[in-house]
């Protein structure tokens, strides 16, 4: 496949405590979907910032038709919901919230909600391109011949899971920040169990599932929560793709994928004006890679990040190469918001498949992490793929993922302790 077909194929791959002061907004069914820097509910309300994290700040049913582009939807709310950003500071974000058509996930059909946290990965620093909006559409995209997202939370809401999906990056896109995704995983099921969305007579099971850009958010709001939100106790997780250190996407540069570079690294320094400003300081002002192409990655969502700079070296934009995306100032923002297995030990079961030929991220940095994670006893399951790369993992791993998650759900998950195997799977064919 030429390098611009193929990277027009990822495009298509990757579009993918309530209190005061809290807004009802209703919308009726039919009224369209605005992107968020156009519609007004994408804000917080008046002396948000004094509110709790977690807690609602606006919520309304979905507009549009969600309910007739993802399958076994029986309603859609949107809740914006305070939140904490990567420098600890109050901000907030919008979660996506879809009820089944029933809630059949246990034996009995009643001792339990079961909520599945979502998270995709958007993998961009363009505001306007979010989960909560890519549900209208892009979610539909075919996966390279499996199954589109809209058709996994299709099948998750068909076991009658909640599912609830969270825009991680926030309201500044801020793509690579774990902290900030963590943080806004964590309140985004806050906000949910705080919401009327899930029956309150029986207790709720809440679980996560994220791949790649998914997995990073997932794992932060692992490694978060036992400080940040000690009252929450996740069922389990289950993440493939896994990206210990996200700023090793430098390696990308001159690949298909190159385009997420730009994208991450506007991502990472878009809560630090000094660490912008000196990124913006090395861009070359004139010559074929120049300031402007760079910045455009601003307004690009990761499908077309892909299309603009497939194959192109990176480094050309700058005045001194990579290395100026090296210096000290995102070095800071590396150390203490791209290196997981730093901030906390996950409290829950987790499941972890990649390929070992992944060429996102080395499977080297997985192995070590998991390793720490056994050495403290977090009972893991790791499944190292002999098949594919890091793009065949998507379909090759779903459907463990999924079997998984149901066992955690239904209540017959078998602990493992420790357990890491190579297998051999590759699949053709979706759920």
């Amino acid at each position: 496949m030429k390098l611009t077909a193929f990277s027009a194929a990822l495009g298509s791959v990757f579009l993918l405590a309530s209190g005061e002061p809290t807004e009802n907004v209703r919308r009726k069914e039919t009224s369209e979907p605005l992107l968020p820097s156009q519609d007004p509910f994408y804000t917080a309300p008046p002396n948000w910032e004094q509110t709790a994290p977690g807690t609602i700040l606006r919520i309304r049913t979905a507009p549009g038709n969600v309910t007739t582009v993802i399958a076994n939807t029986s309603a859609v709310w949107n809740i914006v919901y305070r939140t904490t950003d990567s420098n600890y500071k109050p901000s907030w974000a919008v979660t996506t919230v879809l009820a089944p058509l029933q809630n059949v996930s246990a034996p009995d059909n009643g001792t339990h909600n079961s909520l599945l946290s979502l998270q995709i990965a958007y993998n961009t620093a363009y505001p306007d391109s979010t989960p909560s909006i890519m549900l209208y559409g892009a979610a539909s995209a075919p996966t390279f011949g499996g199954p589109s997202t809209a058709d996994d939370i299709a099948y998750m809401l068909g076991k009658g899971w909640y599912v609830t999906i969270p825009d991680h990056e926030g309201p500044l896109a801020s793509f690579g920040l774990g902290v900030q995704e963590g943080h806004a995983t964590i309140d985004s099921i806050r906000a949910t169990l705080n919401s009327d969305i899930l029956p309150k007579q029986i207790p709720t099971k809440y679980a996560m599932w994220g791949y790649s850009g998914g997995s990073v958010a997932s794992s932060w709001a692992a490694e978060l929560q036992e400080q940040y939100a000690p009252e929450l106790k996740f069922a389990g997780m289950a993440i493939g793709g896994l990206v210990p250190n996200i700023t090793k996407g430098l390696q990308l540069s001159g690949t298909p994928f190159a385009g997420l570079i730009p994208g991450l690294f506007l991502g990472i320094t878009s809560q630090d004006a000094e660490a912008r400003e000196y990124l913006v300081s090395r861009l070359k002002t004139s010559g074929p890679y120049n300031a402007t192409g760079f910045l455009a990655a601003l307004r690009y969502d990761v499908g077309t990040l892909f299309l603009k700079y497939p194959g192109q070296e990176i480094g050309e934009y700058f005045v001194g190469g990579l290395a100026d995306l090296r210096a000290p100032v995102l070095e800071r923002i590396s150390r203490s918001n791209t290196w997981q297995g730093y901030h906390g030990i996950p409290q829950t079961p987790v499941f972890v498949y990649k390929a070992i030929q992944d060429e996102f991220s080395p499977v080297s940095d997985s192995d070590e992490l998991v390793q720490r994670w056994c050495g403290i006893d977090v009972d893991v399951r790791y499944e190292r793929n002999e098949v594919g790369e890091h793009i065949d993992e998507i379909n090759n791993g779903r459907l463990r993922a999924l079997e998984w998650l149901e066992t955690v759900f239904d209540g017959t998950l078998e602990k493992t302790g420790c357990d890491v195997r190579n297998v051999s799977v590759a699949v053709n064919t979706g759920i």
